[in-house]
């Protein structure tokens, strides 16, 4: 016996919160007794809505590093410290670039 069933908000939010796999859904969706096209849109759903998630993330993780990259330089160039200068220079401009690469991996993984 199938049914046709609309994609639920609620129960993909429940499936992100507990961090399924798309297998333990795919299960649980066919034990429910969905047909396949039920299944593989709830399925198609779940992994736009990760995925959205994980971009955003990167996001955020570039424009920190961006932010941060920016302070850096002009806090090398001013030379506001002196005394500081190579931890601004080698030390800001590192954690940058890892902030920007982090959030090059969460956005093109």
């Amino acid at each position: 016996m199938t049914y046709t069933a609309s994609v639920d908000a609620a129960t993909i939010q429940q499936w992100m919160a507990a961090k399924r796999t798309p297998k333990t859904i795919e299960d649980e969706l066919q034990a429910q007794g969905l047909d396949a096209d039920a299944v593989a849109a709830h399925l198609k759903e779940y992994k736009r809505l990760r995925n959205a998630k994980r971009q955003f993330t990167g996001f955020v993780c570039m424009a920190i590093g961006a932010v941060l990259g920016f302070i850096s330089c002009l806090l090398t160039v001013t030379n506001a410290f002196p005394d500081l200068f190579n931890t601004f220079l080698y030390g800001l401009t590192m954690v940058a670039i890892t902030f920007v690469f982090v959030g090059l991996y969460f956005v093109f993984e």
